[in-house]
């Protein structure tokens, strides 16, 4: 019998041999890995094996160095000299050393490194596992740090649940989270943006750049210690009083988790770590990834695997996270990296240019998640639409619970750049929108952190433009803002309404923020004018960015109100080319898009389910920047007629031109 992934779609038949072996193969690795500990969960502990660690009045610091011929523990407790009561004693023939010192001998916040010694030459290290890391003000050098608080957080909320009803997921970014110029805080988010978050309604957030990384503008992607949360940001206890709080608040936290690659470097990374640059990576040509100017792990070298996993395991227990963002999933699964590959039908997905260990160790991980953690999150960023992603480990799928539908902010920058507003098509934007694996739940979004880089151009940019900077107060719009407050409103509109799974938006996107992303860096003498969030913008209530911020809020409060809006089916009411028109349903939700910028429709018939129609979201409202030409106190009724199925009827409606609504039907109906 066929596994159920291919069962449920037959042009995965003649792939069945590829598909099989592929699980075949994780069915392996998962015995492999736990025929000495008996489960995963177990297997992955190796975060409270390896690692510095207090245990009773002891200290104990253990790593896995195979290459090394003597490691010195140097640091302030050893005026950074290499002492003989320092020295690690490798303790096994796999390559774990080990060094266990009086309590008294290392202090809170002391700084340490391992000082290692090779056959062909030597190098401090900063530890594979250790938890902490911190950069020195003056010499920008980064250390490992002691962690020992006499009051440590701890942790309050064991039981929380992720909402998923549907999961609304807002991305952020912790440093770039605050009004000022300069590096925002744990402590600053937990206060100050938190709350802006609750309010908005999202019940999720996927927080970026948590693992640390040397280079503030690499947006957290060039990872170098993956235990350490980045001490820029803060303390480990305040991120977990984060957590904590967003807990408190009905908020999920997904982290984004970066195991795609890592930072090629050598003092702060894991490239040479004790002389071997494949002990953690690949070798040959594989091992650099030209695109990322990274390096690629090995995911067949069981220790690769074990470090990983016990990662995934690390933050989950350890932090409260309830899931993560897996980035760069597409090139993980590629030995191109995805770069070059058409991905035009199925033969591209099962045609020996895929690494069945990179597959193999995703798998592997969402088995581990989900069993550490059974309510948790995985979600895939993957660009090429790999069969099977976010389908369960069972039937043969890799088990993410959902997949980034990278499409859809694709076609929306395409519809701007390339269509006039008289040429959008609503059935071929509701044929982009639902354009998906109808087996496999998506992340649908406008824009990402991506799409507002640096060189790009957010969607309130490219509708807007200049006008942003001077005709974006209240009373002073000229055309080119109005057309843009409303199409903005629209098209987030459109696509929340067809998810197939979850919503995701960037913080501030929302509102329209202003300009790009642009980290500090010599190209702009270190500024961090953009790196960061203009939060007075949209509560200053003469500005026009309130309108959009208040129009989320409704938007999203509206789509609750339809339980498990995302499960219900996406029925095309009725379309108009002509006119430009598009009418969906969701449950009991009736949503009515007039796209044409200039013809609005009096009367506008077309056939819905029988029944009293009032309307709950209109993006003409006045308090939304437009200007109520549809009285909200009216309701409206369908007519029937003989000639048409049972419950069903005639709706007529007026329809400004370049406007939304949203009916929900009282009664009649399904």
């Amino acid at each position: 019998m066929p596994l159920p992934l291919i069962q449920g779609d037959p042009y995965l038949e003649p792939y069945t041999e590829a598909i099989e072996g592929r699980h075949s193969h994780f069915l392996y690795r998962l015995n492999q890995l736990t025929q000495s500990s008996g489960d995963l969960s177990t297997f992955a502990d190796g975060y409270m094996w390896y690692g510095l660690h207090l245990r009773g009045h002891e200290w104990v610091l253990r790593e896995w160095a195979p290459n090394a011929t003597k490691i010195y523990l140097v640091g302030d407790h050893s005026d950074w000299r290499e002492l003989p009561e320092y020295e690690l004693q490798r303790i096994n023939d796999h390559g774990d050393w080990e060094i266990k010192l009086p309590k008294a001998t290392l202090r809170h916040q002391g700084l340490y490194k391992l000082k290692v010694y090779w056959p062909s030459g030597e190098g401090e290290r900063i530890p594979a596992w250790c938890t902490r890391v911190v950069q020195d003000e003056q010499t920008k050098i980064f250390s490992a740090q002691v962690w020992c608080p006499a009051h440590p957080y701890c942790l309050k909320i064991h039981d929380f649940k992720p909402h998923r009803s549907p999961l609304l997921i807002y991305e952020c970014h912790i440093g770039m989270a605050q009004d000022k110029e300069g590096v925002g805080t744990y402590e600053e988010f937990r206060v100050n943006t938190l709350p802006r978050i609750q309010r908005a309604g999202y019940n999720c957030i996927q927080i970026m750049a948590i693992q640390e990384h040397p280079y503030y503008g690499s947006f957290g992607y060039h990872v170098s210690s993956l235990y350490a949360p980045s001490s820029r940001f803060g303390t480990p206890d305040e991120l977990r009083h984060l957590v904590d709080d967003a807990h408190r608040m009905g908020i999920s936290v997904i982290m984004d988790l970066v195991h795609s690659h890592a930072v090629k470097n050598e003092l702060e990374g894991l490239g040479n770590y004790c002389g071997d640059p494949g002990q953690y990576f690949l070798k040959g040509p594989r091992r650099h990834h030209e695109q990322w100017d990274s390096l690629c792990w090995d995911y067949g070298k069981d220790e690769v695997v074990h470090f990983l996993l016990s990662n995934c395991k690390y933050w989950l227990e350890e932090f409260g996270f309830d899931g993560f963002r897996f980035d760069g999933v597409t090139s993980m699964i590629y030995y191109s990296h995805g770069m070059g590959e058409s991905f035009t039908g199925y033969d591209d997905y099962y045609n020996g240019h895929q690494d069945d260990e990179a597959i193999c160790y995703l798998t592997l991980a969402n088995q581990l998640i989900h069993q550490v953690k059974p309510q948790a999150v995985t979600i895939a960023e993957e660009v090429s639409g790999m069969p099977g992603l976010a389908y369960p480990i069972a039937g043969g799928g890799y088990g993410f619970d959902y997949r980034m539908a990278m499409n859809i902010p694709d076609y929306w920058i395409r519809m701007l750049k390339e269509k006039r507003d008289e040429d959008w098509n609503p059935l071929d934007m509701l044929y982009n929108l639902t354009n998906r694996r109808q087996d496999e739940l998506t992340v649908s979004y406008v824009e990402s952190h991506d799409q507002a880089l640096v060189g790009d151009k957010t969607v309130i940019f490219r509708l807007v433009d200049a006008s942003m900077y001077w005709h974006f107060r209240i009373g002073d719009e000229d055309d080119a803002a109005r057309r843009g407050i409303a199409l903005h409103k629209m098209i987030r509109l459109l696509t929340l309404s067809t998810i197939g799974g979850a919503y995701l938006n960037f913080m501030g996107n929302e509102w329209g923020h202003p300009e790009w992303i642009d980290f500090p860096r010599e190209g702009n003498s270190w500024s961090y004018k953009y790196a960061r969030r203009q939060w007075h913008l949209v509560d200053d209530p003469t500005l026009c960015y309130h309108y959009l911020g208040d129009f989320d809020r409704k938007m999203i409060s509206t789509i609750k109100l339809v339980p498990r809006f995302q499960s219900t089916r996406v029925q095309n009411i009725w379309y108009d080319e002509a006119c430009q028109i598009l009418v969906i349903m969701r449950g009991r939700l009736l949503f009515v898009f007039n796209f044409s910028p200039s013809q609005s429709l009096a009367d506008y018939q077309f056939i819905a389910p029988s029944g009293k129609y009032t309307l709950v979201l209109d993006t003409d409202d006045t308090a939304f920047g437009g200007q109520r030409l549809i009285d909200p106190k009216v309701d409206h009724f369908t007519e029937s007629d003989k000639n048409l199925p049972a419950h069903k009827g005639h709706l007529s409606l007026y329809i400004p031109a370049r406007s939304a609504q949203v009916y929900r039907l009282e009664k009649g109906g399904k």
